[in-house]
């Protein structure tokens, strides 16, 4: 669908552990829609239980696209997602097909909409120099210059910490506030944006048992496969949520119940920090789950009629 040449997109947005998943299956199965990963994990093959990444039989159900696109020991960057997605977005807009853009990266979804922010970088002596010192400085430093992207970035996220001090550095100008400047640019897409949520104990409680259930599946043989296969446990993805907590048990740093709890305790704040940045999206319409499912349609089908 297009207006003044514009391709009209859906984009499904929420907290990890919201149920995307689900409410992005039953809205293809209703509406002539293929869906797109907007999420950075689940972009790396062989990255399957940890990331929650649909499986076989649920991308079999309708088209999917973006998913296991890059090895882990690649540097998949946002650029990268931003090429791939905006071809996707394309594709199937050429068939007369809606794009849905499913996922919890705020970075990979502004990408597709306004394209990548201009700010620019520092230069690899103060990278390396601020990479040697003590990670929880690093974050101090950040929540002091520059308090809005400390609220986004987790303070054991150290490639992205620096990134954001390399900036202030080397501008005098918050990374957040190039960011806001970013967003003011016209978007090349008409999108229609819904967040989900759900009662933060009811998400929490999700949250748990989905990591419980992670563990039952598999996922230290998961982790354990991967790092046979001579991906570094230090490279990006391998730090992220989950394959760190299994990172530490495989290396004897704690035990299974510990990597279970520390693991269910980093993902339900990152749902908490999520909600946050995703209440202030202004265009954003909220469906609360499970009741709001059954308005989603209804709500689609309106806004693109309204298109």
């Amino acid at each position: 669908m297009q207006e003044h040449g514009k391709i009209t997109i859906v984009v499904m947005q929420g907290p990890t552990g919201v149920g995307k998943t689900e409410a992005a299956l039953e809205l293809a199965r209703l509406l002539p829609v293929e869906i797109i990963n907007a999420d950075s994990m689940q972009v790396y093959r062989g990255m399957d239980i940890g990331t929650s990444k649909p499986d076989a039989a649920q991308q079999a159900l309708v088209p999917h696209h973006l998913f296991s696109i890059a090895e882990p020991a690649e540097d998949f960057s946002a650029a990268d997602y931003l090429r791939l997605g905006r071809a996707a977005i394309q594709d199937i807009a050429s068939r007369c097909r809606i794009p849905l853009v499913v996922g919890g990266t705020g970075l990979y979804i502004r990408a597709l909409l306004h394209g990548l922010s201009g700010a620019p970088g520092g230069d690899s002596s103060s990278r390396e120099l601020l990479r040697k010192q003590d990670p929880a400085a690093l974050y101090a430093r950040l929540q002091a210059c520059d308090p809005e992207s400390a609220a986004r970035i987790h303070p054991r996220d150290t490639l992205r910490i620096v990134r954001a001090l390399e900036v202030f550095m080397h501008t005098g100008t918050p990374l957040s506030s190039h960011h806001a400047a970013h967003r003011f640019r016209p978007a090349p897409f008409n999108a229609v944006r819904l967040c989900l949520s759900r009662p933060r104990e009811k998400l929490y409680e999700r949250i748990d048992k989905r990591v419980e259930q992670m563990f039952a599946e598999g996922f230290i043989q998961e982790v354990r496969g991967l790092l046979e296969h001579g991906i570094a446990a230090d490279t990006k993805p391998m730090q992220a949520i989950g394959y760190r907590h299994a990172i530490m048990y495989l290396s004897g740093a704690c035990s299974l119940d510990e990597a279970v709890c520390c693991m269910q305790k980093d993902t339900r704040n990152l749902a908490k920090r999520q909600l946050t940045w995703l209440r202030r999206i202004p265009q954003a319409h909220w469906f609360d789950l499970p009741e709001g499912q059954e308005r989603i349609l209804d709500f689609v089908k309106k806004a693109l009629n309204n298109i």
